[in-house]
């Protein structure tokens, strides 16, 4: 089954999803299979989006107009499309910058690979600098870096909890006390736990507390 996710940034109505509709459905989307919102693609909660994930199935293909509509942090995507691999769903991309992207045809999967391979490069980047500014401020006498918001205890309840058709998940980060972007660095949207859970897990069991 085809199912189509359309994004427009404003929601005073000033933007509107028909050309990105009117593509999905000449592409093959059937209506009730669309899935919009009407929000920043720097958002990660988008209520649409989390409607759409969660209504795939193996076998079925998410479709976008353009990769920005999905949404515009690299890093992000690369997690998503991830995840719906992992639940054997396809990923395809109707035009623009990304228009190659198909998941379900070995070209397409090795265009992803490249964007794949951007985003880590952009991760490793972010790291390299985070640690020269720690070491520069500890050279100085201070001492950088956080807490990690995210516990073993948080975790179970968060993969639970996303594993509910019914969980919101602004009120499900506002009682574990973390961030979306926390959040989603730990579990997938179907409650599949990702590497940042799996490395505290591991950290658990090599340190118990």
């Amino acid at each position: 089954m085809l199912v189509g996710y359309m994004r427009v940034s404003k929601a005073d109505g000033s933007q509107i999803v028909d050309l990105q509709k009117d593509a999905l459905l000449e592409f093959g989307v059937k209506l009730p299979d669309l899935y919009e919102d009407h929000a920043s693609g720097k958002l990660e909660d988008r209520p649409g989006l989390t409607s759409c994930l969660k209504a795939l199935r193996s076998e079925d293909t998410l479709i976008v107009w353009k990769l920005d509509r999905l949404g515009r942090d690299l890093r992000h995507l690369v997690n998503i499309v991830h995840d719906l691999q992992s639940r054997g769903i396809g990923f395809k991309v109707l035009t623009g910058q990304g228009a190659n992207i198909d998941t379900t045809t070995s070209n397409g999967r090795l265009v992803f690979g490249i964007f794949a391979a951007l985003a880590e490069y952009e991760r490793e980047l972010i790291c390299e600098r985070t640690k020269a500014g720690l070491t520069a401020a500890r050279a100085r006498g201070r001492k950088g870096g956080r807490k990690h918001k995210m516990t073993l205890p948080k975790l179970r309840l968060a993969q639970d909890a996303m594993a509910r058709d019914d969980t919101k998940v602004v009120e499900l980060c506002r009682e574990l006390g973390i961030a979306r972007q926390t959040l989603y660095r730990h579990v997938g949207p179907k409650g599949q736990l990702r590497p940042d859970a799996e490395k505290l897990i591991g950290q658990k069991k090599i340190n118990p507390s």
